[in-house]
């Protein structure tokens, strides 16, 4: 769950830290007090958008760390993305904007915003205040349905995307065989020369770098010689200055005092081990020496076949093995085009069994969409009921699509009917403002018992709804911060009276600074708040007796 936001320099929000609680976290607050700012950094911190507008007049950076407490699906997920967890079990996110750029953190390693927002999948789930509008987007149905498969979906929708891409593969390459006679002569004939071209020149693996080494050394012969030439003069004993004339008299030297002290000997063996060292480097230095004479005619032999490998791979490839693998697919080519009837009958049975394979799978996924449908139409018109739709008939309706697609071959359809009478129709075409609200509650209830995702935050759950509704919403938020933590933005004292934990959003001005400041309510001060929210400028008795009845009748309800 979400354990604590910290909140610096953002928007009017100078400083803030706030701790929230498990179960029902409620925020209210006058318009225009910041609500939206609080929703807005915890998305700032999940990778959102973040225009250099929002910092704080005379700031030059923001800063928003979002503290949550892990659970076995969001430690997988860190093992996943490579990170480490931190010895407490908690998740720290942190995120620091300027107005040029921005950097993330987890658990203090820098991540990419990619990996922030591939984290918060499995941290939390926020409904912001316009997202019910997707619900008039037909195509966002499909996503529904397959949330509320859970687990089962994705080995299926793993085997039809995959199988969908092998027949698409084939699909492709059956259309772009094409070849008439002609043409196919054609390309037989230049298949052919280029086949011939390259299997004459018998290439082998890595012979161009061999060539052009012994090429380098052939070609600086001269230079070498009289490199090595020098090195063996200083090196040998034919010189009464060399080094192994020298140390041949040093040896001497010591062979005549060896008797007085048995160091001296063993400072004697050390100087013949280096003196038999440089005899060996000495005749391998000769042998070198000697293979250093080369025939001309050898020279001219590797050169041209250099200058052959190059034109070779000038037309056929950067890298040898590149013209190799080239030549091979020019085989392949010439095979394919000597029966190319043959060729194209089995690519077409290829490409048919493909689709027998994909068709397979896709009935697979079709049959547990169609199973779960019917148990998330139940769901959802219970959800509903509990949401004060009075008589309500909802279906999900899974229908076939003529063309394949990469996650199947289904179209989903909600429909729903909410007036006694009247013919069940799209979603899409029919719900209000009020009614989609509610409705994307009652979808955000029936999946949050499909995930693992300990947070949902509502921002503003409760828009086009009022009185009986009203308290159907707070009852059903109530109901889901049993399981989950749920944090709710909300103007509608019905909803606000169900808090587990209330806090207010206050905005502050002295003199010419503004600053927005959030802080956990009291009792006391809660129903304060209600009273407000109930319409009472003035905190009379009677306006605080209305919100106390309010908060025991809510409270009679938690405890049921």
């Amino acid at each position: 769950m979400l354990q604590s936001l910290h909140v610096k320099n953002l928007a009017l929000i100078e400083e803030a830290e706030l701790e929230f609680q498990e179960g029902l976290n409620i925020l209210t607050g006058e318009t225009g007090a910041g609500k939206s700012v609080l929703i807005g950094s915890i998305n700032l911190a999940l990778g959102g958008k973040f225009d250099k507008e929002m910092l704080r007049t005379g700031a030059d950076s923001a800063l928003v760390e979002l503290t949550f407490s892990g659970n076995p699906k969001v430690w997988q997920k860190l093992q996943e993305m490579d990170l480490e967890e931190n010895e407490d079990g908690t998740v720290l996110l942190c995120r620091k904007m300027q107005p040029s750029k921005s950097s993330f953190r987890i658990n203090g390693e820098t991540v990419t915003a990619k990996q922030v927002k591939e984290l918060a999948e499995v941290l939390i789930d926020i409904h912001g205040q316009h997202e019910h509008q997707s619900l008039l987007q037909k195509k966002n149905y499909l996503g529904i349905l397959d949330a509320f498969c859970a687990d089962a979906y994705f080995p299926l929708a793993e085997e039809v995307k995959e199988s969908y891409r092998a027949y698409r593969d084939l699909q492709k390459k059956l259309e772009e065989e094409t070849l008439d006679e002609a043409a196919r002569a054609k390309e037989l004939d230049f298949c052919q020369f280029e086949y011939n071209e390259i299997s004459e020149a018998k290439l082998l693996p890595g012979e161009d770098e061999e060539l052009e080494q012994e090429y380098r050394r052939m070609n600086n012969a001269g230079r070498i010689t009289q490199g090595l030439s020098e090195s063996l003069r200083y090196t040998s004993n034919d010189s009464p200055e060399g080094a192994g004339s020298l140390l041949s008299r040093a040896l001497k030297a010591l062979s005549g005092v060896i008797a007085y002290d048995d160091r001296i000997g063993q400072l004697s063996e050390q100087l013949r081990e280096v003196d038999d060292l440089l005899a060996d480097y000495n005749r391998d230095l000769e042998s070198y020496l000697d293979e250093c004479e080369f025939d001309q005619e050898d020279f001219q032999r590797i050169e041209t076949r250099l200058n052959e490998l190059n034109r070779l791979k000038g037309k056929y490839g950067r890298r040898l093995e590149d013209v190799i693998a080239y030549g091979e697919s020019r085989r392949l080519q010439l095979e394919k085009l000597a029966d190319y009837d043959c060729y194209l009958e089995q690519l077409k049975k290829d490409t048919q069994n493909a689709w027998e394979i994909y068709r397979k799978a896709c009935d697979k996924l079709t049959g547990l969409r169609k199973k779960n449908a019917v148990i998330l139409a139940e769901k959802l018109k219970e959800a509903m009921v509990a949401l004060n739709f009075l008589t309500v008939e909802f279906t999900v309706e899974v229908t076939g699509l003529e063309h394949p697609q990469e996650n199947g071959m289904d179209s989903v359809d909600f429909l729903i009917s909410t007036n006694p009478g009247e013919p069940i129709r799209s979603l899409s075409q029919v719900a209000s403002g009020g009614e989609l609200s509610r409705i994307m509650l009652a979808i955000k209830t029936v999946l949050a018992g499909k995930d693992d995702i300990d947070t949902l935050i509502f921002d503003e759950i409760d828009a086009g709804i009022s009185g009986k509704t009203a308290w159907k919403v707070s009852e059903q938020l109530n109901s889901v911060a049993k399981k989950h933590q749920v944090l709710c933005i909300t103007h509608l004292p019905q909803i606000a009276a169900m808090a587990d934990y209330h806090y207010m959003i206050e905005k502050h001005s002295e003199g010419q600074v503004t600053t927005t400041q959030i802080h956990p309510l009291k009792e006391q001060a809660s129903l304060e708040e209600l009273a407000r929210l109930l319409g009472s400028d003035t905190l009379t008795r009677a306006a605080l007796e209305n919100a106390s009845e309010m908060r025991k009748q809510a409270l009679a309800y938690k405890a049921e």
